[in-house]
């Protein structure tokens, strides 16, 4: 019986998902398979997981063809409707062992075909902490997942639920049995991560679970936050950023746009003058902090002034790693129903606001030249600093390894070390 093959769409959240996944099918026992495991941000999101779906089916005939994930969730009649699809299964029931049991026994005809319940209802995180995703040298840790809040050009609230936090004990423990296996940095990562805490009893904050695991775990080298809503940024997130070294002076800000008029139209809870105070207070408190940042270019109803807003934002921010989203509508989304900008400037836009995004990171790169880093190989000769950005090494170096370098350059992309 082969063992079965999973394709991931999206997110790293829906790669750390189908690392567990992995895990729950191969001790229900399932074979000849094949599993999608889907993203729904966009409508093209969808496109590309029908499209991947047909293509997966072409090279696997005799395979069962199994499609989940948040794409699945929103839609499972979309997904149920393609001739090439045997079962579609829901994002909470793709973390349940029952399930897959009850997938492996469908091979002999007894399961529903479709396995999609209301995701609202569901209160709890999943108990699918899984040790060791990523490389040798970085894990991730899902420590919150869902989303209470309702931005009007996002579907991910109606794929994940609402927002459900790991309880910091299990946080610790866990990162603790990855640093016993080697791991030298920990990132956590969720869907709205500041939300974290606010669901457990006497609502604990983001900062309090970066304080406790520093503190619980001392021989953790590197701890790392992905992205997070400047917003909702606590006291004692402001006081890690401060005060602790092993906390990565990088963060990536769910920024999404610099008009205010625009952020009230996207029901965001930030205006341009509150993100740009988060990043002067960081950098105040961490001097060698970057930031990356998730901007959305062509939002309905963007005039050209409002555009400008958000390009004059990347300097304003002192941001570094931009995400850049050209919008396009999301069917079941407020946003969709708004007046569209047309199709052209939306690329244009998108375009302006890359060539922002890379002059700022060639400044960045040129700024490194003749400074000392502790870089933390990921391969033999590629490393990143403590502010994510790649190194070059022209030598071997183990993986995993945390090495000092100082930097001689860059090729427009990467830092060359001495």
């Amino acid at each position: 019986m082969s063992a079965p093959r999973f394709t991931t769409l999206g997110c790293r959240l829906n790669a750390y998902e189908t690392e567990a996944m992995k895990e729950l099918a191969g001790q229900a026992g399932l074979g000849n398979a094949v599993v999608v495991n889907t993203c729904a941000v966009t409508a093209e999101a969808v496109r590309k997981a029908r499209q991947e779906i047909r293509r997966l089916r072409r090279e696997n005939p005799g395979a069962r063809l199994i499609v989940t994930g948040c794409a699945a969730q929103t839609e499972p009649e979309t997904f149920a409707a393609m001739a090439e699809v045997d079962a579609v299964i829901g994002n909470t029931e793709k973390m349940q062992p029952e399930t897959w049991g009850r997938l492996a026994a469908d091979f002999i005809g007894d399961t529903e075909r479709v396995q999609v319940d209301d995701i609202m209802s569901v209160t709890e995180t999943a108990g699918h902490l899984i040790d060791g995703f990523g490389t040798r040298s970085r894990a991730y840790v899902q420590v919150q997942n869902g989303c209470d809040h309702r931005c009007t050009f996002c579907i991910i609230p109606y794929g994940r639920g609402n927002s459900r936090s790991v309880p910091a004990g299990v946080v610790v423990e866990q990162i603790r049995r990855l640093v016993g296996a080697g791991y030298h940095e920990v990132v956590l990562t969720g869907v709205d991560l500041t939300s974290w805490g606010a669901d457990l009893p006497g609502a604990p904050r983001l900062g309090d679970l970066v304080m406790r695991i520093l503190r619980l775990v001392p021989d953790l080298p590197r701890l790392r936050i992905s992205s997070i809503d400047s917003i909702e940024a606590d006291e004692n997130l402001m006081q890690a950023i401060a005060t602790e070294p092993r906390l990565m002076p990088h963060l990536h800000l769910s920024l999404q746009h610099g008009d205010d008029l625009i952020l009230k139209r996207m029901k965001r809870r930030h205006l341009r003058d509150d993100a740009i105070r988060f990043a002067e207070e960081a950098l105040r408190l961490r001097p060698d902090m970057t930031f990356g940042a998730d901007i959305i270019a062509g939002f309905p109803t963007e005039t050209e002034v409002a555009f400008a807003n958000s390009l004059r934002l990347v300097e304003e921010c002192h941001l570094t790693w931009l995400h850049v989203f050209p919008y396009s509508p999301r069917p079941g989304t407020p946003a969709a129903r708004m007046p569209q900008v047309e199709g052209r400037t939306i690329k244009a836009r998108a375009a302006r606001l890359r060539e922002a995004g890379a002059a700022r990171v060639a400044a960045h790169l040129a700024a490194q030249r003749g400074q000392r880093h502790a870089v933390l190989m990921e391969s033999p000769r590629m490393g990143r600093t403590e502010q994510f950005t790649e190194v070059l090494f022209d030598s071997d170096r183990a993986p995993g390894t945390i090495v000092s370098a100082t930097i001689a350059g860059h090729n427009g992309t990467q830092l060359l070390a001495a």
